[in-house]
């Protein structure tokens, strides 16, 4: 015969058990607040999250192989890509938004990743010694900017990838709509004509190429 102490016993049992399932399998709502908290993760300009990047690809056994880009392109025709007001495709009400602004990828205040930009960097001049040159905001937002250009294979590097939304996200949305948009054809040509070895990447510019100011 079971004692009333038995008895109450079995009868807390089961509410043990679905206080356990309760743990180890949240209800729907819970669940779904969950998944609602990871997009929203991705929803700042940049995507600076593991969702928000492609994989790493390798740059044949690392590094850039001592290749550089032209620092007197990138602040004649690159930099005013990232300074200026650009429409996000898509957006509606229509939108606009800088790459350089704060809550995207401002060295100061951006929430955009790796990839920064000063806006306030003043052109240098290229008669300047190597050092003033590299000493400037401007050479650190070119320093930044190379940074995400993928040298054995330019059309997977970030600087196309993300404003293209390109089998990755971007925060800041789709800014160009094809490769045949003049900005991203500066950044191709940019990418793809690295400064010879040997030569100097700070004033040597590039001949021809997109229209450029």
């Amino acid at each position: 015969m079971l004692t009333k102490e038995k008895r109450v016993f079995r009868q807390r049992v089961p509410s043990l058990r679905c206080a356990q399932a309760s743990v180890d399998h949240p209800p729907r709502l819970v669940r779904a607040g969950l998944a609602a908290a990871l997009i929203a993760l991705v929803a700042g300009c940049g995507g600076g999250t593991p969702l928000g990047n492609p994989p790493d690809i390798p740059n044949g056994g690392g590094g850039t192989g001592g290749r550089q880009l032209s620092f007197a392109y990138f602040q004649r025709c690159i930099n005013p890509i990232f300074l200026a007001s650009l429409p996000i495709i898509g957006s509606n009400p229509p939108v606009t938004n800088t790459c350089g602004g704060a809550g995207c990828h401002d060295d100061a205040n951006g929430a955009g990743g790796a990839f920064r930009v000063r806006p306030s960097a003043a052109p240098v001049s290229l008669l300047s010694t190597a050092d003033v040159i590299r000493a400037s905001d401007m050479y650190k937002n070119y320093y930044s900017a190379q940074g995400e250009v993928t040298f054995n294979s330019v059309p997977l590097s970030r600087l196309i990838t993300k404003p293209l939304v390109r089998g990755v996200l971007h925060g800041g949305g789709q800014i160009f709509a094809n490769d045949l948009d003049p900005n991203v054809q500066k950044l191709l040509y940019w990418m793809t004509n690295p400064i010879p070895v040997g030569q100097d990447e700070l004033t040597t510019d590039l001949p021809g190429g997109p229209t450029c100011p």
